[in-house]
């Protein structure tokens, strides 16, 4: 059923402007996407489908999975939603390409998310898919390091802005670290084996063990620095304009991600189409790794997607430590968790 047909009155009122009037009306980027979505979407007579982007924060990967799930399922479809995914990578900032309206869903970390909110930019997660981070530095295994701590006097990939390297080195005074820019290529590390390299537990070291490299994974959250990962996220005025379709986006996606669990194989072959430079083998490795880390923790009560105020105002203290944040952020406006279908 159709949630967002409306009654008979609204749609003789929508067919009464057009669409040229409606955007001389709006003023702006992101209002006038928004009366594009009104009349051309679920809520016309028509009963089309209402046409939206969720752009990622990487090229297609298992850490997308339930995303590419619910458009392969039809879940989108669905709810009204004419769903197009558009994939990230290292030149990419979802935070700003929704920001503008040229997309109205995105996914980013938690800590990006505040910073962005310092900055101006009216963002609110919606969702979060890692309940814990998989994300964390890695080492190679044969190397004298037991922490994060060891990291000092070595050569470190990060990406530029990384507000987690901040942390890491605020924390155990790393001084003495070469840094080099990240750009999702594992060539560097490789033969310079007193470096480190960022990435996610669920991905990389399957990579180095391809290549016979032998590695150990640092992981964040183990460092007491565990901010909510692959958060869903649009803006204030989004959510003000179209609680239906954000509503409508945060259910089917759960829906895909509920399905992923135990279907990944299948999906992946979708992932698979978008990504070639990945392998079946590499994306099902990753379908398995990532269990813990969305599915288990507050989401195995919960549901997945869930968000503790908590890890908010937790996460909001450590950015203002380092010097990432001059404020606490006001946590009730940088999330919300009554789009989720168990709220």
């Amino acid at each position: 059923m159709n949630k967002y047909r409306q009654k008979g009155f609204a749609v003789l009122l929508v067919a009464m402007f057009s669409l040229s009037t409606l955007l001389v009306a709006c003023g702006n980027q992101q209002t006038a996407q928004n009366a594009a979505a009104e009349t051309s979407g679920p809520t016309g007579n028509s009963g089309e489908l209402t046409a939206v982007t969720q752009v990622t924060n990487w090229f297609a990967q298992a850490e997308h999975g339930g995303l590419y799930a619910a458009k392969e399922q039809g879940y989108y479809k669905e709810a009204g939603l004419d769903m197009t995914i558009q994939a990230g990578g290292p030149q990419v900032s979802p935070t700003q390409i929704v920001a503008s309206g040229k997309a109205q869903f995105g996914l980013t970390t938690a800590d990006q998310l505040l910073v962005a909110r310092e900055e101006g930019i009216p963002l609110v997660a919606i969702a979060t898919i890692f309940q814990k981070s998989p994300q964390g530095l890695m080492v190679h295994a044969n190397q004298n390091i037991s922490s994060l701590a060891d990291l000092n006097n070595r050569t470190v990939y990060v990406g530029a802005g990384s507000v987690f390297w901040d942390y890491v080195k605020n924390k155990y005074q790393l001084n003495h670290v070469k840094e080099m820019a990240y750009t999702g290529s594992l060539a560097p590390f490789i033969p310079d084996e007193t470096s480190a390299i960022q990435g996610y537990v669920t991905s990389e070291p399957y990579e180095m063990k391809q290549q016979n490299v032998d590695v150990k994974f640092l992981l964040l959250a183990d460092a007491g620095y565990n901010p909510y990962s692959n958060v869903l996220f649009t803006t204030e005025q989004y959510i003000q304009d179209h609680p239906d379709l954000v509503r409508a986006y945060v259910e089917a996606s759960m829906k895909g991600w509920d399905y992923y669990k135990t279907n990944y194989d299948s999906v992946n072959d979708v992932i698979l189409k978008e990504n070639p430079d990945f392998t079946k083998e590499k994306l099902n490795y990753a379908a398995k790794a990532l269990i813990p880390f969305v599915y288990e923790g507050n989401a195995a009560e919960h549901g997945v997607g869930y968000m503790k105020e908590e890890r908010w105002a937790e996460l909001g203290q450590q950015l203002m430590k380092i010097g990432a944040l001059k404020k606490e952020p006001d946590v009730s406006k940088v999330f919300t968790d009554k789009f989720l279908p168990h709220s």
